[in-house]
């Protein structure tokens, strides 16, 4: 653990500076500089990123399927 106030920073090698810009309300904001080559995220938008990239892949038809038949006993409750 690092602690740091307010206008301090952080150095994570030679190319990467993490600066405190502001502490308000249990909130930090963080000034990052890196080099163009290194991602710099979020968590947050890693996972969903993760997410979207697992959502994307085809369902398997046997999965379709049931989904289908699912669907088509509800349509027919329905129609009662």
């Amino acid at each position: 653990m690092i602690r740091r106030r307010c206008g301090e920073s952080v150095l994570v090698g030679e190319d990467i500076e993490i600066k405190v810009l502001e502490v308000a309300g249990g909130r930090v904001k963080l000034g990052i500089s890196a080099p163009r080559n290194i991602v710099v995220l979020r968590d947050e938008l890693k996972l969903t990123e993760n997410f979207n990239r697992e959502a994307s892949h085809p369902a398997p038809v046997s999965r379709l399927i049931s989904l289908a038949a699912a669907l088509s006993g509800r349509s027919k409750l329905r129609g009662m």
